[in-house]
């Protein structure tokens, strides 16, 4: 059956439980619907070796191409059933994933269980009345909120009621809880957290910068746990990325299920309940396959002194909570909580990685510059220059390979291994192996440049290992392969990759180091703003060019910050142990206005920020001339290579 055939059919039945997004149909009811559709389910979940005990409700979406099989054990049984596990199949891509919730605290809830069978089913007059009762009570007031069983019991017992061994409704004992508003005692509050979601006009932050790093390419598939109104997860979807969503007010009927990234993005900062807020962030971690994003709401005390107190956070004017974190605090947070090291990407954004080689893969192509040598080896004699007639020969009739070849030896700063070129099998056909080949060129005059472009990713390497020291992050056993063959090249063992780069962290912390290498990068790039001993100012597509001692000492600082691609200039400070990152407003203007600055404090290991325009005025910068003077501003590769 094809997708257009699915969704017309999909979308026409007229039994099961009605949803915007998807039909939700009981096997028994499945005499109701076309033959080719409930063909169709049977035989995926035979292919698929889904056995029958299994899966007793099919979901079957409306705007994709998926169908979903539900198992509730107790859906004939018990008034309220919880689902147990769930096989989401996407017929587009022939995948299956599958989430289990049988042992979960806080499993999923099927209500008006008579919607998803047929009318002559023997047990409908009863699941009836179970609705009936429910809506007696009030329990479907706001269906957005009881989809899960914590909040399904927690409305239940503020209704006076309790349920018995069936799950059906019962006087309780115990009268219900008093209800207030913000007037009365902080103790009585109900807090709304259904108004904290907002609407979005594009990607949310934490998307945005999963974006820049090319996580968002198709290849992995994304979970937004509390998606609320769920604008990430249309926009993500109409561009075929494998995504889905859950939030327990504003999509309850999503599915919880692992995904290569889950996202959890500004969803603790609003949970006013510690051991509910901890329990939240290890759900996600346990959801991801690969990588979680955790981002909350960075504040300082001004901000925070502006709301009342309540718990451990404030209550704002709606009546929503808010936990204002500062970003080491939450850095903090989530180390404490998943036992894990994260990676600051962004303002109370980070990343926490489930796949460590990927982890490192993330990490080193932070530290590498990717370098314009292609400029650099045009204005190098031509080709035809080589003596050697047998050399002369393959490399004059094969320009644009071997130049792409040589490329990519000056990118790695040394020979590649044949899987690191694409085009290894012509090279190879002709030139007899990848070394051969590395000779024939360098043998041109250019061994000056390849020795540079080697220095240069040592440094990056160097850099790479000194900042995972600061971070405490472990030495893996597990390396990804094209750091083992790195490290054989520039350093031979990783106990010698270390050792150097322990003594240049080291070296960082001397005031008198950094101003020497800031003096140095100054110097030598005749670009920026040098304060004698004071700062340096410079822009941030010359990050890769400074001293390695200098970049270190900066990437400490961003390290506790996150991605910098948006900030314009850095600031490294001497003596004081700090850094400072200006973002400008119409940077290409000739005088910009500064609207942004983080100030990074090392030894606290704490960060300022600063905003301009409202309450203060945005200063100008009239020399901007010092910091685009250099032919070496190139941008500098913050996202990760496609």
């Amino acid at each position: 059956m094809e997708f257009i055939d699915f969704k017309r059919i999909v979308n026409a039945l007229s039994i099961g439980k009605q949803l915007p997004d998807a039909v939700y149909l009981h096997r028994t009811a499945f005499d109701h619907m076309p033959p080719n559709l409930a063909a169709l389910t049977v035989k995926i979940a035979s292919a698929l070796k889904i056995p029958d005990e299994q899966w007793n409700i099919a979901k079957f979406g409306k705007r994709d191409f998926r169908i979903t099989f539900l198992n509730y054990p107790d859906f004939d049984t018990y008034a309220y059933p919880v689902l147990h596990e769930c096989f989401t199949v996407d017929l587009s891509k022939l995948s299956m994933r599958k989430a289990d919730y049988s042992n979960s605290d806080n499993p999923p809830i099927l209500h008006r269980k008579e919607t998803f069978i047929a009318t002559s089913h023997p047990l409908w007059a009863s699941f009836k009345e179970v609705t009936d009762e429910g809506e007696v009570a009030g329990l479907f007031e706001n269906t957005r909120s009881i989809g899960f069983k914590r909040n399904w019991e927690k409305l239940i017992r503020e209704k006076g009621l309790s349920l018995d061994a069936a799950g059906r409704l019962t006087e309780s004992t115990s009268a219900a809880p008093k209800k207030s508003s913000l007037g009365g005692s902080i103790s009585e509050i109900e807090i709304q957290r259904h108004k904290t979601a907002i609407d979005r006009n594009k990607l949310s932050q934490p998307m945005q910068i999963l974006a820049r790093h090319e996580y968002l390419s198709g290849d992995y598939s994304v979970l937004d746990y509390g998606c609320g109104k769920g604008d990430d997860l249309r926009e993500l979807e109409a561009h075929g990325i494998d995504a889905c969503g859950w939030d327990p007010v504003h999509h309850p009927e999503g599915n919880l299920i692992n995904s290569d990234i889950v996202n959890l993005g500004f969803v603790l900062n609003v949970i006013e309940d510690k051991n509910e807020r901890d329990e939240t962030l290890r759900n996600a971690w346990s959801l991801a396959e690969k990588i979680l994003v955790a981002s909350v709401m960075i504040a300082g005390d001004s901000v925070v002194s502006q709301f009342t107190p309540y718990r451990d956070g404030v209550l704002t004017s709606r009546n929503t909570f808010q936990k204002y974190y500062s970003q080491g605090e939450f850095r903090d947070y989530i180390g404490r909580t998943l036992d894990e090291s994260p990676i600051a990407v962004g303002q109370g954004i980070f990343l926490v990685f489930k796949d460590k080689i990927e982890e490192q893969n993330f990490l080193l192509e932070r530290q590498h510059v990717r370098r314009d040598w292609l400029q650099r080896t045009e204005r190098l004699p031509r080709i035809e220059s080589f003596a050697p007639k047998q050399r002369k020969d393959f490399l004059e009739k094969n320009p644009e390979l071997f130049m792409h070849f040589w490329e990519t030896c000056l990118e790695l700063g040394r020979v590649p291994a044949n899987d690191e070129f694409e085009l290894s099998d012509q090279v190879r056909i002709i030139a007899g192996s990848h070394t051969k080949a590395f000779e024939a060129i360098r043998n041109k005059n250019e061994s000056g440049l390849f020795d540079e472009a080697s220095s240069k990713r040592r440094e990056d390497l160097l850099v790479y290992f000194a900042l995972s020291l600061f971070s405490k992050r472990k030495p893996r056993t597990q390396l990804p392969i094209s750091l083992i063959r790195d490290i054989k090249a520039f350093f031979e063992s990783p106990e010698k990759a270390y050792d150097e780069a322990r003594a240049a962290l080291f070296q960082v912390g001397k005031n008198e180091v950094i101003a020497k290498a800031c003096v140095n990068a100054y110097q030598k790039l005749n670009h920026g703003e040098l304060i004698e001993g004071h700062s340096y100012i410079f822009h941030k597509d010359l990050l890769g060019e400074l001293p390695p001692e200098l970049r270190i000492y900066i990437g400490c600082a961003t390290q506790l910050y996150g991605d910098i691609s948006e900030f314009h200039l850095i600031k490294a400070h001497m003596t004081s142990g700090k850094v400072s990152l200006m973002r400008y407003k119409n940077w290409e203007k000739e005088i910009p206005n500064l609207v942004e600055r983080v100030k990074i404090k090392l030894r606290e290991q704490d960060i300022d920020f600063f905003e301009y325009g409202e309450l203060f005025e945005p200063p100008p910068l009239p020399n901007k001339s010092l910091f685009t003077n250099n032919e070496k501003l190139v941008s500098f590769p913050w996202t990760r290579p496609k």
